[in-house]
């Protein structure tokens, strides 16, 4: 593996870790977003210019394997905060965030949970899990995304499915599967 190849991955290693700390959509969150996702850009570029720079069976491979899984996991985060934030842009954002967020909870962590088996299915050769996921993930969340009369449990009172939740269940979903996809595409070129 070149230096380069090294450095980048380390930083999106980084970036993975510090967006544990940033999780409140403020200007570092965007910043680390936007840093992760230029490394990653950077490091996909790198491996398909430069072609094979690492033996699938080597220590160094199998640790490129386990820091772009945490990348792929924890980082795609920030990322698809950063895009649900573009989209909000113009408006008032916190309004339709926090609507989003009462209506859809859990959504960081089944992003992460997502992101780690999209990257573990492609990464092993088993891109057909990727439908898998969203299958699951889909049929979880239908009856938050159709606008069924929730329970207070499940949903705080006067709270309901609109649109804007169904679109930024979309998005959200998008950005998160095109980062996972990303990261284990990037480490199958260089895995090559």
């Amino acid at each position: 593996m070149t230096a380069s190849a090294a450095v980048l991955v380390a930083l999106l290693t980084l970036g993975a870790a510090l967006s544990l700390l940033l999780r409140d959509g403020t200007l570092p969150e965007r910043v680390v977003a936007l840093a992760t996702t230029t490394a990653l850009a950077a490091l996909g570029l790198l491996a398909v210019v430069a072609g094979t720079v690492t033996g699938s069976a080597t220590s160094l491979a199998r640790s490129v394997l386990v820091a772009l899984f945490f990348v792929a996991a924890l980082g795609g985060g920030p990322v698809t905060a950063a895009m649900l934030w573009l989209v909000d842009r113009g408006g008032d954002r916190d309004e339709p965030m926090k609507a989003a967020g009462e209506v859809l909870r859990g959504g960081a962590w089944i992003g992460r949970f997502e992101r780690a088996a999209i990257f573990a299915a492609i990464a092993s050769g088993w891109p057909e899990g990727l439908a898998v996921v969203l299958a699951l993930k889909g049929l979880g969340r239908y009856s938050e995304l159709r606008g069924a009369a929730p329970t207070p449990e499940v949903v705080p009172e006067g709270t309901t499915a609109t649109p804007a939740v169904a679109e930024r269940f979309l998005i959200g979903t998008f950005a998160s599967v095109l980062w996972a996809c990303a990261c284990a595409g990037t480490y199958l070129t260089l895995r090559a």
